[in-house]
């Protein structure tokens, strides 16, 4: 299994709802723009718009650190917004272990796949 999926759950922060939006407004922006192996990336909110999940697939790990490195300090900004919680699925190379180090992204690695 070469992609590498994720899920962030984000909770936003009280009062912070339209700079959550405009902030994950850029990010749409840099994915389009910038990522050259990002395969999905959408995001999705509760009913009251408290909080937001985002799904993506990466087509492999170069391509997630690509989309690491594109996102810049988008990252700081975002956390101003929101608290940030996520897990990633793929097979637990060297690289994406090291890619993964020190984020709120637990890794998942691959059990049972068609």
């Amino acid at each position: 299994m070469n992609e590498i999926l994720g899920i962030g759950r984000l909770k936003i922060h009280d009062g912070k709802l339209e700079e959550f939006k405009r902030v994950a407004s850029q990010f749409m922006q840099v994915v389009r723009t910038k990522d050259t192996g990002t395969l999905q990336y959408e995001l999705y909110f509760n009913s009251d718009q408290t909080e937001c999940i985002v799904l993506e697939r990466y087509r492999d790990v170069h391509a997630l650190l690509d989309h690491q490195r594109n996102m810049g300090g988008l990252m700081e900004a975002l956390l101003e917004t929101c608290t940030v919680s996520s897990d990633a699925f793929g097979t637990a190379t060297p690289e994406l272990i090291k890619a993964l180090e020190g984020s709120p992204v637990r890794l998942f690695s691959p059990y049972q796949t068609l």
